[in-house]
């Protein structure tokens, strides 16, 4: 069947999977309809698409109504709307706002999205069907109190999980029965937060599990096939952030099985589009799998499917919106070759994942044989914490698993995002662990590794770098680079200081040496540098000077990230500040490590803290931060709960206790 496709459709998300979608749309001979709030005013996607609609002001009145997603496609005739993943993907008011708008809603029927988008009542209804099932309490709407409850004869470690959630979001293993209360009172909050909904469930906890799921495909004349499998084990706190396909585990008879279950699993809700169905399987019993659930939408990691299957899934999405019977039946489905995707967020592993906020000043993506970027990236994207922190994904695509690994490990290696801390390093070192390379790995592998994991760290040489690039800048054009290669000539060389930027930053004290040389090329912001160690190219960008330092951002061969340069007057002020430190002893107050969300008060202002106790919580790029106490004594707090609240605000101040002498 051929039918007529869409003219127009409006694409109900942000990001690098809103310019992925529009691709296909733009493939098609479709046009576009970008939809933003007003921190994404400047974004790529809105850029992208041939049309734009401002939603409002936040999240909430943008991304995450569906009244204004509507409306939007109304006012500028689209005929469908896409939601793709996130927001209000799953969101069954949107599929409903969609209908009565005579809007097609690129997405299942509102029946699986009920269904499937309740973990509870999504359990319960394919456990009918016959498919293995973890132990749990799954019945809807218990209290802390029942859930408790329908703990008592289960046996430790357990899993919380949000009913309306995904993503891994809101989800708590509890340990032991004196955790539970308070983990059910965080995941409580959590699940409110992120979905609106604060159901919960508990399930028995499978040690060392792989999490594996299968692609599906369905259309509307009542065609349902599978695409086969992706591996997602490689993890952190519930996220992925690793996915390839085919899974290595499986063997063809367990493939085949659970493929036929996740069909099944389709054809109980009657699903239309593209869904897929989870699983955990145990690693030593590779052949048992458990359902987990089902997302009934497109997944962050669906590229590597299409990269081995060569189905361009967005693509049937939009034939079977708009009528399409499938384009291929299962037979026809054959898997070639290995691919593997690399999540990259905006983020600092070596601070313990904090997300890394600011202005993207440069960006190099790679290209290369089977090497593809799915990217909401520009030079002079904003990085703020309203969203969700990643910001591209890295497919690397081989003929086996060695050649796409080989692949993944080169252009995560030519990847450059200065401006923002990334996550790029972390990811190589997952990548180069001998237990990945053969397939030997569980959800728990990442966290495992996390301890050991020793990341770049800057040297002199990466100093001198950065010391000469703010040195170049106070110079006149004329006299800045010479031929030579900038060597400086006169008795005293110019001397700074270069501060690591870390939670303890460590200080260079840089003279520029004559045997060090810092030359342009004819590449933006690329330089060669050469000294007595040898030769190699860098890049470096500076941030505006600010009287306490200039701040360099680095790319080098052994060394991303950035340091901050002073020059005499800030290390004088630097100085200064940092003898008022010592006078004053530990800091009382507790500042706001990045903009957000006050989301928890954990204690009434004015009470008695203790050193370390966690005081304050704050939400920012759906995390949520504990805030503690730095010093036993009386806390004030500052903020409220659901309080916006901005880089570096004072939150809360402890006075500390009276010592025995009155001091």
């Amino acid at each position: 069947m051929n039918l007529q496709l869409f003219s127009k459709v409006l694409i109900a998300n942000r990001g690098e999977i809103a310019i992925r979608i529009a691709k296909t749309l733009h493939n098609l001979g479709i046009r576009s309809v970008a939809v933003y709030s007003k921190a994404d005013q400047d974004a790529a996607h809105v850029r992208f698409a041939q049309q734009a609609v401002l939603l409002g002001e936040t999240s909430a009145d943008s991304y995450l109504n569906p009244q204004a997603v509507v409306q939007a496609a109304v006012d500028t005739g689209a005929e469908a709307s896409h939601p793709v993943y996130g927001f209000i993907s799953e969101n069954v008011e949107l599929a409903r706002a969609c209908k009565r708008a005579g809007i097609t809603f690129i997405g299942p029927n509102e029946h699986a999205l009920e269904v499937m988008g309740d973990k509870i009542r999504s359990k319960n209804h394919v456990a009918k069907a016959g498919v293995p099932m973890v132990d749990g309490g799954s019945e809807p709407d218990l209290g802390d109190t029942q859930l408790i409850e329908a703990t008592k004869n289960m046996t430790f470690p357990m899993l919380i999980k949000p009913s309306a959630g995904g993503g891994g979001k809101g989800m708590h293993v509890v340990e032991s029965h004196g955790e539970l209360a308070g983990q059910l009172e965080t995941a409580r909050r959590v699940a409110k937060a992120a979905f609106g909904d604060d159901t919960l469930l508990i399930e028995q906890l499978v040690r060392a599990p792989r999490h594996i799921e299968v692609q599906v495909l369905a259309d509307t004349h009542g065609n349902v096939i599978h695409l086969g499998e992706r591996e997602c084990s490689l993890q952190r706190r519930h996220q992925k952030i690793i996915e390839e396909a085919p899974s290595v585990l499986l063997t063809e008879e367990t493939r085949a099985r659970m493929g036929e279950a996740a069909v099944e699993t389709a054809k109980s809700v009657n699903y239309v589009g593209a869904g897929t169905v989870e699983f955990l399987v145990s690693d030593t019993e590779p052949d048992k799998f458990y359902f987990m659930e089902m997302n009934t939408r497109l997944q962050v990691e669906h590229p590597v499917t299409e990269e081995t299957t060569g189905v361009d899934l967005v693509e049937e999405q939009i034939r079977i919106a708009a009528g399409e019977t499938l384009s291929l039946h299962q037979d026809a489905v054959v898997s070639q070759g290995h691919s593997i995707e690399a999540r990259v967020y905006a983020e600092t592993p070596a601070a313990g994942f904090m997300p890394s906020t600011g202005t993207v000043l440069h960006l190099t993506e790679p290209t290369g044989d089977g090497v593809r970027v799915d990217s909401g990236l520009r030079t002079g994207s904003e990085i703020g914490t309203e969203f969700d922190p990643m910001v591209a994904k890295v497919i690397a695509t081989g003929s086996n698993r060695a050649q796409a690994l080989a692949r993944l490990d080169q252009a995560l290696d030519e990847m450059t995002i200065l401006g923002v801390n990334t996550n790029l390093e972390y990811l190589q070192h997952l990548i180069r662990d001998p237990d990945v390379a053969t397939g030997d790995m569980d959800t728990t592998l990442v966290e495992q590794r996390l301890p050991g994991m020793v990341f770049d760290s800057p040297t002199p040489q990466h100093a001198q770098m950065a010391a000469r690039l703010v040195h170049h800048g106070t110079k006149s054009p004329s006299l800045a680079w010479n031929d030579d290669g900038f060597r400086l000539t006169g008795v005293v060389a110019p001397t700074y200081t270069v501060h690591t930027v870390e939670e303890e930053p460590e200080a260079f004290e840089v003279a520029l040496c004559t045997e060090a040389q810092l030359l342009p090329t004819d590449v933006d912001h690329e330089f060669v540098y050469h000294d007595e160690s040898g030769t190699q190219t860098v890049t470096l960008i500076s941030e505006a000077p600010k009287p306490e330092g200039t701040r360099i951002w680095v790319a080098s061969n052994n060394f991303t990230g950035v340091m901050s340069v002073l020059d005499h007057r800030a290390q004088v002020l630097h100085n200064l500040a940092s003898l008022e430190a010592e006078e004053r002893g530990v800091d009382p107050q507790v500042r706001a490590p990045l903009p957000g969300t006050v989301t928890a008060v954990h204690v009434p202002d004015g009470s008695h803290v203790t050193a370390g106790q966690t005081v304050v919580t704050i939400e920012a790029m759906k995390m949520e931060h504990p805030l503690k106490a730095p010093l036993d004594g009386t806390v004030t707090i500052h903020v409220a709960d659901a309080q916006q609240v901005r880089l570096d605000q004072n939150i809360l101040t402890v006075t500390a206790d009276d010592t025995e002498d009155g001091e």
